[in-house]
């Protein structure tokens, strides 16, 4: 084990005089710079604001007696997701322990059972599910079906209080669970239709793709706010409709040009060959040439789903409250105007760690595709 070490540290590290100088540099600065801040956060930081402000962190300003409603809703979404994550790769003992770990950390912190216990049923409905399409294939065929009654179950148990009030990490989720739901399908036209014999229909596709490409996405968000009751003032959408409505035209763009690249990796030969047996256009695309395209795309399509999370925060421009604003509106209180840095460092942490796990669910798949086809 000692020697493995010492032979990689030589190779990585110490393989050169460059890299002699370099590692030199900054193997010490990056101990002190990890020593600092484990200082400050186990010796200086007050962590009690993160526990006393956490109900407003994951639900926004939903109001408190209806609470369980948005902890119904998010073990919904988290048994949507283990089921999927069960679709992918196998379910091992370890994952369970390391997904327990979040409401075993909140029930230390906080002494008590208030906090934990919503996060242990968000945890359980995930890791159960998990296990179920994991050990139960014949489970999978009915993820679609199932994934979109608990889509409408969702909506029917958080409508009650008021769209509106739907906010914090909550309003993330949900906002990037809708747009890379929707955005998918609608990518996955615009680019059939950006390659059409119909020039009609690639000129409209196209000039939307170019559009939507060529302006950023707040501004977007904020003319379909403001379009919506000039246009429709009949449908009397919430504003959380409004704003996940802004986030699919705009990155149903991205999504058609990341298929329209794996369109064009399938080769020719393949739909010509279709073409000789008789297959229909549709058939074709349907069978044959998506299939494939998509497998070509997944990193990008992943890549999207983390875009569009990390992009969320753009919604407090309409007036909702995500996870970052909640952070905000924490620090408004003079009270905890000197937890800047605590507060902060939770929001780090938390964005890191799902984006860290969209990260690797999308290695997974990846993976799991390319088994897949060879």
């Amino acid at each position: 084990m000692i020697t493995t070490s010492i032979k990689w540290a030589r190779h990585n590290l110490f393989a050169d005089p460059l890299d002699v100088v370099l590692s030199l540099l900054v193997i010490p600065g990056f101990l002190w710079l990890a020593y600092s801040v484990a200082d400050w956060a186990f010796a200086s930081a007050n962590w009690d604001i993160i526990v006393q402000s956490l109900r407003v962190l994951m639900i926004g300003v939903f109001p408190a007696d209806q609470a369980w409603r948005a902890w119904a809703a998010s073990s919904i979404i988290g048994a949507i997701l283990g089921a999927g994550l069960g679709c992918v790769f196998f379910f091992r003992p370890h994952h369970g322990f390391v997904l327990l770990l979040v409401p075993t950390l909140l029930l230390i912190i906080d002494g008590g059972i208030g906090n934990a216990l919503p996060a242990t049923g968000i945890v359980g409905a995930t890791v159960l599910s998990w296990i179920l399409t994991s050990y139960v294939p014949l489970s999978r065929k009915a993820l679609p079906a199932v994934a979109f009654t608990g889509s409408i179950v969702i909506v029917a148990i958080m409508a009650p209080p008021g769209v509106g009030l739907w906010g914090g990490l909550l309003l993330s989720v949900l906002l990037t669970l809708v747009t890379s739901v929707l955005s998918l399908p609608i990518g996955i036209l615009l680019a059939f239709g950006r390659q059409s014999r119909l020039s009609s229909l690639r000129v409209i596709c196209t000039w939307y793709i170019e559009v939507m490409r060529s302006v950023p996405l707040i501004l977007v968000v904020y003319w379909i706010w403001i379009l919506m009751p000039v246009l429709v003032p009949q449908w009397g959408l919430a504003d959380v409709g409004r704003g996940m409505i802004g986030f699919t035209l705009f990155y149903a763009a991205y999504v058609a040009e990341y298929v329209r690249s794996g369109l064009q990796a399938v080769p020719r030969a393949q739909t010509e060959a279709a073409r000789s047996l008789g297959m229909s256009e549709f058939d074709i695309n349907r069978s044959i040439v998506l299939p494939q395209a998509l497998r070509v795309v997944v990193a990008p399509l992943v890549g999207n789903v983390l875009d569009i999370f990390n992009c969320a925060p753009l919604v407090f421009i309409i007036g909702l409250t995500d996870f970052l604003r909640a952070g905000q509106m924490i620090l408004a209180n003079p009270q905890y105007g000197d937890r800047t840095f605590e507060v902060l460092s939770f929001l780090l942490v938390t964005y890191f760690l799902i984006g860290s796990m969209i990260t690797y669910a999308a290695r997974k798949l990846e993976d799991h595709m390319a088994t897949g086809s060879r």
